[in-house]
């Protein structure tokens, strides 16, 4: 049988729900799947010769899906990330694209794709000083605003809190932080008390839905609760986000502000849809591992 490794940092799980869903939509389709950890890859360089070596692996394989890359250091993402973009330039067709992934794990870069395409985001700034983010912080709150600070690096709600008045922000710089402040102006949804999900494949909205947490964050790894979503100005604006960013497929989070305005607060571009899949009849791991296997076939046809 073919061989098509998914890359992820659940290897001790066999992939976890998501990298199970794919492998069986990867079966279905003659393909199995190799769980495998970019950190126990390597490269080597040989008389002149690259080779990326993937355990397990023991022939050349078209494709490879991206279901997650483990946290470490600078030095160590760096090295992983040069691994897909090796790959990439020696034929492998991987899902979703390195580049891709570089940008939507930078909230910073994210935000700046997004306003320099016209896809409304939200007032957002991103410095490494402490004074200067204190100075940032008082002037917004001076302005009536609440801000939101962020990890640049991160997900599924961690690290994420308000800032209301000054004394929050006196505290010591935390583990989350990491020498950059990513603030934003704090959306003011009015009665609209949740967000959306939209998951775009191919500039195509796959499936949305509305999620409704216990507090102001809906993560649904924080317990949000989920429902179907049929508003099409919510799908439109996922696209434009997924095409402003350039990525094979993402799931993007909108909020609706207090005037009814869509504004797109983050693109994830190694999206997990359990949640998604509860309330959708889309296979989403069938989209995505035939959008992937058409990209292969295409790239092997122009060769």
């Amino acid at each position: 049988m073919k061989v098509v490794p998914i890359f992820t940092d659940e290897v001790a799980q066999a992939g976890g729900w998501h990298g199970q869903s794919l492998a069986q939509a990867f079966a279905r389709r003659g393909w199995q799947a190799l769980m495998v950890s970019l950190d126990s890859c390597y490269v080597s360089i040989v008389n002149q010769s690259v080779q990326v070596h993937i355990p397990g692996l023991t022939q050349a394989a078209p494709m490879a899906f991206v279901r997650g890359v483990a946290a470490g250091s600078t030095q160590q993402i760096i090295t992983r990330m040069n691994l897909l973009h090796t790959l990439q330039r020696q034929g492998m067709t991987i899902y979703n694209h390195a580049r891709a992934i570089e940008t939507t794990v930078d909230k910073g870069l994210t935000s700046q794709l997004l306003a320099e395409q016209g896809v409304a985001t939200p007032t957002t700034w991103v410095c490494e000083h402490r004074h200067i983010a204190h100075a940032l912080m008082q002037q917004a709150l001076d302005n009536g605003k609440t801000l939101v600070i962020k990890p640049l690096f991160g997900s599924q709600g961690k690290g994420v809190r308000l800032i209301e008045q000054r004394a929050q922000f006196a505290l010591p710089q935390d583990m989350f932080v990491d020498g950059v402040y990513y603030l934003q102006e704090k959306i003011d949804c009015g009665a609209y008390q949740h967000d959306y999900r939209v998951f775009v494949v191919r500039g195509e909205p796959i499936a949305v839905m509305k999620r409704q947490g216990d507090s102001w964050l809906h993560n649904v790894a924080r317990g949000a609760r989920c429902t179907a979503c049929d508003e099409l100005d919510v799908a439109d604006i996922g696209v434009l986000a997924a095409k402003a960013i350039g990525i094979d497929y993402a799931g993007v989070d909108v909020m609706r502000d207090r005037d009814g305005k869509l504004w797109v607060i983050e693109v994830n571009s190694i999206p997990a849809w359990r949640g998604l899949q509860t309330v959708t009849s889309v296979e989403i791991a069938d989209v995505l591992v035939n959008d992937l296997l058409l990209q292969a076939d295409t790239a092997r046809t122009l060769v």
